[in-house]
């Protein structure tokens, strides 16, 4: 240990290394200087403060942001700007709420009263140049609300081959506070916009809730998982023909009586299907004048999840029999 020690001692005292620590040292002094000049001369800087709302009543629910922020030029010295910038103790205003709030459930804070506010706890070497934004803005209602549901936005693909077979939103709705004016105007909340793409498994998501003005959103974030199924291109057979607005009496014979449909969809949505879940008509009224012996048939009913659907085949023979008595 002791040979190593020597080592590098005699290392880093060699005439060369000496020369480059003497460097060093006047460097390092040079720079001190250098800051201590730049932060003795006076310049503008931009500044935030945080912004509360005070002797808020118990009754009074807060539908905007109960902190704000403010962003200030102060002209000064740099070792005074220093302390805006990185002093421990957390800059702040209080701004009243029984002072500035008004009947009509808002409340604005002029730039005039602000300056007025800021300026007495500024040091008295500080000046202010300006603030952003020039004026502040609030609201409030008495507790008046309203559920609505949740629904998301955006861009969500996933791989080829995959597709979105559903999602889960948790909550699926929220509470909002809001002037009974807004609250009529509002029957949903989106989400912000989401942007997702190439994924095949299910994709979960906690997304913050797209922020209104004068509007409380409880709560602001929501949980969504989306759901993928893998493309399938399958067929259904045997799905019965029905005739619908025949007259009173009669009865419509079509050949084939069933038909297929051909679709794509994911493979659980496939196999949860049946015959029961499609529906296929020939309209009376359509073909009652026509002089073919075919009839046109449409798919009226197809269940969720599904694609592409068409039938085969799109036409039929027909007979019209009249019910036995």
């Amino acid at each position: 240990m002791n040979s190593a020690f020597r080592t590098i001692i005699n290392f880093l005292f060699s005439r060369a290394n000496k020369e480059f620590l003497i460097f060093l040292l006047f460097f390092a002094l040079a720079s001190i200087f250098w800051l201590i000049m730049a932060l003795n001369e006076t310049r503008e800087q931009e500044v935030k403060i945080l912004v509360r709302y005070v002797n808020v009543p118990k009754n009074a629910v807060m539908t905007s942001p109960e902190t704000d922020t403010l962003h200030l030029t102060l002209h000064d010295k740099g070792f005074m700007l220093m302390n805006y910038l990185y002093g421990s103790e957390k800059k702040s205003i209080d701004i009243d709420f029984m002072l500035y709030s008004k009947a009509q459930g808002s409340g604005s804070v002029s730039n005039v009263d602000l300056i007025k506010i800021i300026e007495p706890q500024l040091p008295a070497s500080t000046r202010l140049i300006s603030v952003k934004p020039d004026h502040l803005s609030f609201y409030y209602n008495f507790g008046e609300k309203k559920r609505v549901p949740v629904e998301w936005r955006g861009q969500i693909v996933p791989e080829p081959l995959y597709f979105l077979s559903g999602y889960q939103c948790i909550p699926d709705s929220v509470t909002i506070y809001a002037s009974e004016r807004k609250l009529d105007s509002i029957n949903v909340v989106y989400t912000e916009d989401l942007s997702y793409t190439d994924f095949h498994d299910t994709l979960q998501i906690n997304t913050p809730l797209l922020k209104m003005a004068g509007v409380k959103i409880v709560p602001d974030h929501v949980d969504i998982a989306f759901y993928t199924d893998i493309l399938t291109e399958e067929r259904i057979d045997g799905i019965p023909i029905v005739g619908i607005n025949m007259p009173e009496g009669k009865v419509l014979r079509t050949f084939p009586a069933k038909v297929s449909v051909s679709f794509v969809t994911g493979m659980n949505t496939y196999k949860a299907l049946s015959t029961k879940d499609f529906i296929v008509t020939a309209d009376y009224q359509e073909f009652a004048t026509d002089l073919s012996t075919k009839c046109a048939i449409k798919l009226t009913k197809i269940p969720s999840g599904i694609s592409r659907a068409h039938i085969w085949p799109t036409e039929v023979d027909y007979l019209i029999e009249e019910k036995a008595k």
